[in-house]
């Protein structure tokens, strides 16, 4: 945006909402944040004002305003439309992120949609999240018609995650010693770094760019995924080598005990195959036609350890005693076990993430 913008971030504490504030202000607008202040610090030079969804005159301060973008990031249905009733007819662009969790096949690549939960539904549960984003979309489709822009994200990765999900590997290699790594090599991930993503975002309002597009980079190998990483730690001077890692089939994780995606006894961003290969390979030329660009995984990765460097933590994640009793079974296995035959038994039903592709 070349000249000053008055923009509301609903929301604006945490991880991608606050990255939009935050590029907002460093592009020179009047950022406003609105949320109930109890996540997370409004970035510096945001005026804070204090809103709850849930409460009738919670949006009593930001009533009958005027915005030139507004950028929302909710997910329960009955928490937006008061929003809308409350700020639609003066916002010029209304930018929502929603996620790839609204397609209702994982496995594979496709474009049909749950079936939205009601228009007031309040359920926070997880597994009713695609469904709520569903019914959000369609209330911010009903209310701005052209003036919406609708993003469907992948996983976002980059400072400020706090599931670790990306993290889990720079900081493991940093560790040393022989690292576990899920098997197939040639499994799919995707993701989206959150500095790309607001700054996307942001342009998009500049643009009036309108429609609904997935939100995602190109998808990656697992085996050249943690090989970029690595190489990346190396360059950047945390690594003098890059990491000792041991492939392990999925199957044998999986009686292991471990889970997908993100959380307790988790590899990051690993989710089985091919029960979520359509979840990691969605198509990326609508968002680069509405302006995305995507930063290298050595940028994104460098970008992280900075942000993190000075207290270089695991939040979340599989812990080193785990690890280390998942490849103690792995070497002792018996030597007749036929590794191909076990990687491709289908014993298992594979849970959804416990946590959404989103967490804004």
């Amino acid at each position: 945006m070349s000249t000053e913008k008055q923009i509301l971030v609903l929301g604006g504490t945490v991880f991608l909402s606050q990255t939009i504030a935050k590029h907002a202000v460093a592009r020179g607008h009047k950022v406003t944040v609105a949320s109930r202040g109890v996540t997370g610090e409004a970035p510096e030079g945001t005026e804070f004002v204090k809103l709850d969804r849930a409460i009738g005159e919670g949006l009593d301060a930001l009533r009958g305003k005027s915005f030139d973008a507004v950028f929302d990031v909710a997910r329960i249905p009955a928490h937006l439309g008061p929003v809308l009733d409350a700020l639609a007819d003066g916002a010029a662009h209304w930018s929502f992120v929603s996620t790839i969790s609204v397609y209702k096949h994982f496995d594979v690549m496709s474009g049909e949609l749950h079936g939205p939960t009601a228009a007031d539904a309040t359920d926070p549960a997880i597994e009713a999240y695609g469904a709520s984003k569903v019914a959000c979309e369609q209330l911010v489709r009903e209310r701005l018609g052209d003036k919406a822009f609708i993003t469907r994200p992948g996983l976002i990765v980059g400072p400020g995650d706090r599931n670790d999900r990306l993290g889990y590997w720079p900081l493991r290699f940093a560790e040393g010693g022989e690292v576990l790594a899920p098997g197939p090599r040639d499994r799919p991930v995707q993701w989206i770094d959150v500095e790309d993503y607001a700054a996307w975002l942001l342009d998009a309002a500049e643009s009036g760019e309108r429609g609904t597009v997935d939100a995602i980079g190109e998808p990656l190998g697992f085996g050249a995924f943690l090989e970029s990483i690595g190489d990346a730690l190396v360059d950047h001077g945390v690594l003098a080598a890059p990491p000792d890692l041991t492939w392990v089939p999925q199957e044998f994780l999986l009686r292991q005990g471990l889970n997908p995606w993100s959380g307790p006894d988790s590899l990051g961003m690993w989710v089985p195959t091919p029960d979520y290969d359509g979840f990691q390979t969605r198509p990326t030329g609508p968002a680069v036609a509405a302006g995305f660009r995507a930063s290298g995984l050595g940028d994104t990765v460098r970008r992280w350890w900075d942000a993190n460097a000075a207290e270089p933590r695991l939040k979340a994640g599989l812990s080193r005693q785990k690890e280390g009793e998942v490849l103690a079974a792995w070497h002792d296995r018996p030597a007749r076990e036929d590794l191909a035959e076990l990687d491709a038994r289908r014993r298992f039903s594979v849970p959804r993430p416990e946590t959404p592709a989103y967490d804004g």
